[in-house]
């Protein structure tokens, strides 16, 4: 069955359901000229899942949702920041400006 990250816009959150409860991806958001930028602030994978890839998983399904929405991206989860530099496909994702620092 393939993942399903929801992205419930009232609680700022991305999800992932597992067989042991719900990861998520926490962010805010700030204007930018070109629209939206999600500061994504905090990765969540309930204990069991961890070291099983569903934190990966999270993170590319909520940039595939942010992609598709014009959206930019301010990564402040060090998760996150890791994510893109194993994936450097989805650099150009920053919003203007932003630098991963590493």
């Amino acid at each position: 069955m393939p993942d399903t990250v929801h992205h419930d816009a009232a609680a700022h959150r991305f999800t992932l359901d597992t067989e042991n409860g719900t990861a998520r991806l926490d962010y805010t958001t700030a204007p930018i000229p070109e629209g939206t930028s999600y500061v994504l602030v905090h990765t969540e994978v309930p204990d069991a899942d961890q070291g099983q890839g569903v934190a990966t998983r999270l993170v590319a399904g909520a940039l595939t949702q942010i992609r598709a929405s014009g959206g930019r991206i301010v990564p402040q989860c060090p998760f996150v920041v890791s994510y893109l530099a194993d994936h450097p496909d989805d650099e150009d994702l920053l919003a203007p400006g932003v630098t991963l620092g590493l």
